[in-house]
């Protein structure tokens, strides 16, 4: 395996000869006000494939958009140094070195207590820099993007004034402001006025921000993991009524209440992650015969192995999840093989799960005489037959 230096140069190598004469002409258009919308992009993704490892995802898609993200970086310092300003070495060497001087007490003989007197010694070297660099030693709150998330920045300012003593003294203390901010916030709604409702709403946010600080859980990752099990469940609802053959649009609220409630059992009964998934094998690419049923089915079913729905082209269904592609395209379905499609499950306990979701949702699915503790066989609306065993102990 290659140093981590060598191929950051091969890196640099590479921007350097896009952008060189008879490079790339599109990388040659491009500065730093083009670039922009590309590495908030690139940033956004590598946080939506850190939550699918979170939830038992694959790795690799992490190491590729992480990959991405760097390619931004070097684009960026590239420029840089073609008008004489610095280089990808500055960029390595002044965080290096920024890195180094804000842990002196492990790279120097500064002792420390634990994590709270290392922030606390994080702030006050961050403002002696400031000093140096600017005559004056600043805010603490000084570097929080103006343009980050507002649920993000809200919690990073009330993080970082709490440094310098700017804090509650305990949780009790978060959770009553809460309760004021809220009170406050019904008042405004009965008021009416559309001012106060804005400014009361905010405050409720800012200290639902603080609150998520206190208690170690980002607000603004709490909110991202509640809009994907939002959409979740609202597909599962899609995919219950287009298998109900319910009109769209004409559900309602009480039959969707069902299906959501259901969906939210179902995301209750699936094992939580227990290990790093195991190596990606091959995209599989399946032609069947009615794309649309495939999908339903397979919405439902790829939440329940925590796979996830990818962008494919119109006319297709595809998912992603453990190192597989799964991709279904319309046409005639091969001539049926006389094994099973193979799904490897992480322990027996996790068959007995997913046997027990499909005899609940998908009986009819089920391959007769085929359940075991070790696994099961079921077959999808195009007749494909699948297996889904834990491996041999």
């Amino acid at each position: 395996m290659a140093a981590p230096g060598t191929e950051l140069e091969r890196l640099v190598e590479i921007m350097g000869r896009l952008r060189a004469e008879g490079g790339c002409p599109w990388d040659r258009e491009q500065d730093l006000r083009s670039l922009r919308p590309y590495l908030t992009e690139e940033a956004f993704e590598v946080l939506d494939e850190m939550d699918r490892v979170s939830d038992g995802g694959p790795w690799r898609p992490l190491c590729e958009e992480l990959g991405d993200l760097l390619f931004q970086i070097v684009f960026h310092a590239q420029l840089a140094a073609e008008l004489g300003e610095f280089t990808m070495a500055d960029v390595c060497a002044a965080i290096s070195d920024k890195i180094t001087s804000r842990h002196p007490h492990v790279f120097g003989d500064q002792q420390v207590e634990g994590a709270e007197q290392v922030l606390a010694n994080w702030a006050q070297l961050k403002a002696e820099e400031r000093k140096k660099k600017t005559g004056r030693a600043g805010s603490v709150l000084d570097g929080v993007p103006t343009a980050a998330p507002s649920l993000l920045r809200a919690e990073r300012l009330t993080e970082k004034a709490s440094r310098i003593g700017f804090d509650w003294p305990d949780l009790a203390g978060v959770r009553g402001k809460l309760d004021e901010e809220l009170r406050e916030l019904d008042e405004a709604i009965a008021s009416g006025g559309r001012d106060a409702i804005e400014h009361e709403l905010g405050d409720v946010l800012f200290s639902l921000a603080n609150l998520a600080r206190f208690v170690k859980t980002p607000a603004e990752d709490a909110l991202r993991m509640a809009t994907r099990r939002f959409v979740s469940r609202f597909q599962y609802i899609e995919a219950k009524l287009h298998e109900e053959q319910v009109p769209f649009g004409g559900a309602t609220l009480e039959h969707m209440e069902r299906h959501w409630q259901a969906a939210k059992a179902v995301e209750k009964a699936l094992p939580p992650p227990s290990h790093p998934p195991r190596a990606s094998v091959a995209t599989l690419r399946l032609a069947v015969p009615d794309v649309a049923a495939q999908r339903a089915f397979w919405d439902a079913v790829a939440s329940w192995l925590g796979w996830a729905p990818t962008r494919s082209p119109d006319g297709t269904a595809a998912y992603t999840g453990a190192g597989l592609g799964l991709v279904f395209t319309p046409g005639a379905p091969a001539a049926s093989a006389p094994v099973a499609l193979t799904l490897e499950a992480p322990s027996q306990v996790a068959v007995a799960r997913l046997l027990e979701l499909f005899r609940a949702h998908h009986p009819e699915r089920l391959v007769a005489g085929s359940s075991s503790a070790a696994g099961f066989h079921f077959l999808d609306p195009a007749g494909l037959r699948w297996e889904y065993a834990a491996p041999p102990a």
